[in-house]
């Protein structure tokens, strides 16, 4: 086998670039040297970080739940903003994604004015509620990210 620095620099890489890997078979556990291409290692990376997310910006005014703008959602299930109180929304899930000890949230209030604290809790399995200590109006394209870890 040729050293890894004999080979050529690449010049560009393209999605049908190969790269050498190993890849074990299960029922054997044998392990193969295989090629895969850029494009089945990014699908693979992309799909495959360990946790599901959710990832939206949101605003909410007045007394209307928040609106988002969602980036990503691989938790599944519908996820529904709702208005509860000054300053109390949640985000609801038609499924029970939101695990204990295995969820988080990164939020903030994009370009709002908030003078208080704005924080999350994991309500139930199904729900989390956004607290901005009883204020409206405080969030603006603010970023909101859930993972969900296996």
């Amino acid at each position: 086998m040729a050293i890894i620095y004999s080979y050529p620099d690449a010049t560009s890489v393209t999605s049908g670039n190969k790269i050498i890997g190993t890849q074990t078979d299960p029922t054997t556990e044998e392990n193969k040297t295989v090629q895969f291409t850029i494009a089945q290692v990014a699908a693979f990376a992309n799909t495959s970080p360990g946790y599901t997310a959710y990832t939206a910006l949101i605003t909410q005014a007045g007394t209307a739940a928040p609106t988002a703008l969602v980036l990503t959602n691989t938790i599944g299930g519908t996820l529904t903003w709702g208005y509860t109180s000054p300053g109390i929304y949640t985000l609801t899930s038609s499924a029970t994604p939101f695990t204990n000890n295995q969820t988080i949230l990164f939020l903030n209030i994009g370009s709002g004015n908030i003078l208080n604290e704005i924080n999350w809790t994991r309500t139930s399995t199904s729900v989390i509620t956004i607290n901005t200590n009883g204020v409206n109006d405080r969030i603006t394209a603010g970023a909101f990210e859930i993972r969900v870890y296996a």
